[in-house]
């Protein structure tokens, strides 16, 4: 079955830096565009990042563009989201998302929390 295990959030000051992870399994992953999303408290779930399944094209939300890198090693399976010049309201879960046949499958999120 499709899992998705995402890891690397913690809590960091204002202007700090993060690295997420996405562990993935359970489909054929170099086939599928990945997502990373989050959510804030009392907000909707909002995408922020998308990867092609070569890695050949990224796209972002203009929230942080310029601040985050996804990527991907198809190698591994795993997909990650690279947080620089983090800001309080990036605070929030963080998910990676894919939807291989049609079916969305969603990892079970990371606490990223931007706070001095």
């Amino acid at each position: 079955q499709v899992q998705l295990v995402e890891s690397g959030g913690g809590l960091v000051q204002p202007g700090g830096s993060l690295r997420l992870s996405c562990a993935a399994s359970g489909f054929t992953f170099s086939r599928y565009s990945m997502k990373w999303y989050r959510q804030a408290p009392g907000k909707e779930r909002e995408w922020i990042a998308t990867i092609t399944s070569a890695g050949g094209s990224t796209t972002y939300a203009d929230s942080v563009k310029g601040r985050f890198t996804i990527s991907r090693d198809n190698a591994k399976n795993t997909v990650y989201l690279q947080m620089n010049s983090l800001k309080p309201e990036d605070t929030a879960v963080y998910y990676c998302k894919v939807v291989p046949q049609g079916l969305p499958y969603w990892g079970q999120g990371t606490q990223v929390t931007v706070s001095s």
